[in-house]
């Protein structure tokens, strides 16, 4: 007699689908993933709160959990464990596709160690709807999640993104946007740019300019709301030489009047420009005031 077989290796193993979910308007998800939403043994979800409006329109009863940036680590094992089991789960972030500036790479990395069928449904990105709607180049993009949150980590990591020979698309808060935009002037310069804003939902807006062009704009504004998609376009394949004044305070000046940036902020661009600190920037823009005080009237 054969011995008996071990029952959970019996079980087959459940999948685990990562499904787009619409970036504002409820009617952008596919039949599939409507179908799998209401198939899956479990929705993980970014906020079970805002998830329910999306479920509830189509009449979906599939029980929920919370998965997001704080609780993933320790959610993880309960759905691998889940899994195994051979339940089926449906990962969705609050909106758009999962994964992309949003909970799962733990959960999918796990899957994938385990050996366990990772299914992705395609379906909306605000990223792919900017970036095809910009009017900028998208035959080759680099996609940056949101910048950091401080100026000094921002310019360091617009610095690092400037010599990518791609559209670059970002993600950024509306309360940031005015200080990544003069940020994005003192690295990127006058680049042309596209600002998305709210794709889909009933405020729909992509804003286009040049990179100064876009603060002004938005700098006009009384409040600036809603989620944003910059595109911002990439910078010459081999950058012309520069050409500034010899003076120093000349060429604050113009950056000040080319950028619209604050005069601190036109100093900072300059001494980048010339290859000089802040400091050493300052000392010579004092020494320049100082010899033009003693030149005779």
């Amino acid at each position: 007699m054969s011995p008996p077989r071990n029952r959970a290796a019996m079980v087959p193993r459940g999948k685990l689908y990562l499904v787009a979910t619409p970036v504002g308007n409820l009617e952008d998800i596919t039949l599939r993933a409507l179908r799998i939403l209401k198939e899956a043994d479990l929705i993980a979800c970014e906020d079970t709160r805002y998830t329910a409006r999306l479920l509830s329109r189509y009449e979906i009863a599939t029980p929920r959990a919370s998965y997001h940036d704080f609780n993933e680590e320790s959610r993880t094992p309960r759905f691998i464990q889940m899994l195994r089991e051979g339940r089926n789960i449906a990962l969705v972030s609050d909106s758009g596709t999962p994964l992309i500036s949003d909970p799962g790479y733990e959960l999918v990395s796990s899957c994938r160690r385990e050996g366990i069928d990772v299914i992705p449904i395609p379906g909306p990105s605000a990223a792919i709807a900017a970036l095809t709607g910009s009017g900028l180049p998208a035959d080759s993009f680099f996609f940056g999640g949101f910048l950091p949150s401080k100026s000094t980590l921002r310019k360091r990591r617009l610095e690092q993104l400037s010599g990518i020979p791609a559209t670059l698309v970002l993600y950024e808060a509306p309360h940031r946007l005015l200080a990544s935009l003069e940020d994005m002037i003192g690295v990127l310069g006058s680049r042309r740019a596209c600002i998305a804003r709210e794709i889909s939902k009933i405020h729909e807006e992509f804003a286009q300019g040049t990179l100064p062009e876009l603060l002004e704009e938005f700098r006009s504004r009384a409040t600036v709301q809603g989620e944003i998609t910059l595109v911002i376009d990439r910078g010459g394949d081999t950058p012309e030489p520069a050409e500034w004044p010899t003076s120093i305070r000349e060429h604050l000046a113009e950056e000040i009047q080319k950028t619209g940036l604050p005069r601190n902020e036109a100093l900072k661009s300059v001494a980048r420009q010339r290859g000089l600190s802040r400091r050493e920037a300052y000392q010579e823009l004092l020494r320049e005031q100082e010899a033009n005080r003693e030149e005779p009237e």
